[in-house]
């Protein structure tokens, strides 16, 4: 799919990496990360942990031979409450990368966006120059925060948003414009570039290619092949609707959030609180099922 679409950028997480892990066509990927976990040696459990991060920056160094930017890779959800144990496994990919020799600048670290993951970000951004990817998105108190700790790049989910909305509520289908999860990036979109963050603001997680071309002008886009796919066969002629001169010329204001008011204001949003929780359940449910594959 990445030779077919030529992306600039692509994006790995446990769920992805489960499913190609899966595919006789990525057999050698597996056997040389249980095989570097061996030689590592020390309890059966660190060799399955070594092997599952070699696991992880196999794929990803594969995908890089074959685009011009950045990869992310996701350090583990179970870890999502951990600063200090997210910041150490970030360092571990970082180096397990340089020992395929693929450089940190080519790397985004993806963090799930609690406060203790957007404080581990704040200090391998500031403190080791290691770019960050926070994942997992989904409340106007995350972006504001992640804003605040400086890191390279969020990933806001759309389609989840949708997800919630439309499981949750009595509305069944939405208009691009009005789809919940659009709105909710182009708030962030407009936010950031109001008060001048230079971090980027990437949409995530597509439902449909409404959604997509709902966000035409975001910073960028992850988009799954499938989506890819149907776009390609679309020949229209698309204009932004989101630009840097309409944001600036938004009504929001300036928030600053300390721990106390980042959980006050997540907690708010009872869609975002639900979509966090699930999304690290699931991240962390599969990462569990690729140790047992990898055992």
């Amino acid at each position: 799919a990445i030779d077919e679409y030529k992306p600039l950028d692509a994006t790995t997480n446990p769920s992805l990496i489960l499913a190609a892990a899966q595919m006789p066509a990525y057999q050698k990927l597996v056997d040389d990360a249980v095989a570097y976990g061996k030689k590592l040696g020390g309890s059966e459990e660190e060799q399955i942990k070594n092997a599952s991060d070699k696991l992880f920056v196999l794929f990803g160094a594969e995908i890089l031979k074959r685009i011009p930017g950045r990869v992310s890779t996701e350090v583990d959800a179970r870890l999502s409450f951990d600063k200090e144990g997210m910041i150490q496994r970030a360092r571990r990919l970082i180096d397990l990368y340089k020992e395929v020799g693929v450089g940190k600048d080519r790397i985004l670290i993806k963090l799930s966006s609690t406060w203790e993951g957007i404080q581990a970000g704040r200090v391998l951004e500031a403190e080791y120059g290691i770019h960050c990817n926070m994942t997992l998105l989904f409340s106007f108190a995350q972006a504001v925060a992640c804003a605040e700790a400086g890191v390279t790049l969020i990933s806001p989910f759309v389609g989840r948003i949708l997800d919630w909305y439309v499981a949750n509520g009595d509305k069944k289908t939405y208009e691009p414009a009005e789809d919940p999860g659009v709105k909710s990036v182009t708030k962030i979109y407009n936010y950031y570039k109001k008060f001048g963050y230079k971090t980027i603001v990437m949409g995530a997680s597509f439902r449909n290619t409404g959604q997509i071309k709902a966000l035409t002008g975001c910073d960028y886009l992850t988009i799954s092949p499938k989506l890819l796919a149907e776009l390609s066969k679309e020949h229209v002629k698309l204009t932004p609707t989101l630009s840097v001169k309409e944001a600036q010329a938004c009504d929001l204001e300036k928030m600053h959030l300390d721990e106390k008011a980042f959980r006050w204001h997540h907690n708010e949003d009872q869609m975002a609180v639900e979509k966090l929780s699930d999304g690290i359940r699931r991240f962390a449910a599969d990462a569990v099922k690729l140790e047992r594959m990898l055992k």
